[in-house]
């Protein structure tokens, strides 16, 4: 079977937009984030900034762990470090398991100085540039993902994404549960 398919490694939101202007094209408002699904059927954004990579990972090269958190799905090789990978969903105390029976898993690796840690998700949205200036206070946040959301986008059709603060997540107590 093929290798993890990564589609982005280390972004740098402030690189982006100089390139652009040196083509001569203009920047986009906004922040780069990337956007993705939970088994929830909630919509949530990652600044890019603190995404290390992006990629599809087959389950089988998922390394389950005995006795680790039921938080945990186990660990993976990232290039020569053994990190661990996190169900969100779960993480973020949703009821809805993530199917771990699909060909590939879309993971989220994200860091802050030395930590990594992969979040697995149900499927990966698209890159875009959002306006942090529009974020808004979230509203009817349940109290189990309140922690870690800091604001929503919500547009016209009441649609809402949830930005996630992944410091807060890499940093939480319940890995420790």
């Amino acid at each position: 079977m093929a290798e993890n398919q990564n589609y982005s490694e280390s972004m740098n939101n402030a690189q982006i937009p100089l390139a652009l202007e040196a083509q001569g094209v203009e920047a986009p408002e906004g922040e780069l984030h990337l956007l993705f699904v939970l088994p929830s059927g909630d919509e949530f954004a990652l600044p890019a900034a603190g995404i290390r990579e992006v990629m599809q990972q087959e389950p089988e090269r998922i390394t389950p762990i005995p006795n680790a958190s039921p938080l945990l799905l186990g660990t993976i090789n990232l290039r020569g470090e053994i990190i661990w990978v996190a169900d969100l969903g779960q993480f973020l105390g949703y009821p809805n398991m993530l199917n771990t029976d699909k060909t590939e898993i879309p993971v989220i690796a994200i860091e802050e100085q030395e930590t990594i840690l992969a979040l697995a998700v149900e499927s990966l949205g698209a890159m875009q540039w959002l306006d942090v200036d529009t974020l808004q206070i979230p509203q009817n946040v349940p109290d189990h993902i309140a922690p870690y959301v800091q604001g929503e986008w919500v547009n016209e059709k009441n649609h809402y994404v949830r930005l996630l603060d992944q410091i807060a997540i890499l940093r939480s107590a319940r890995w420790v549960a």
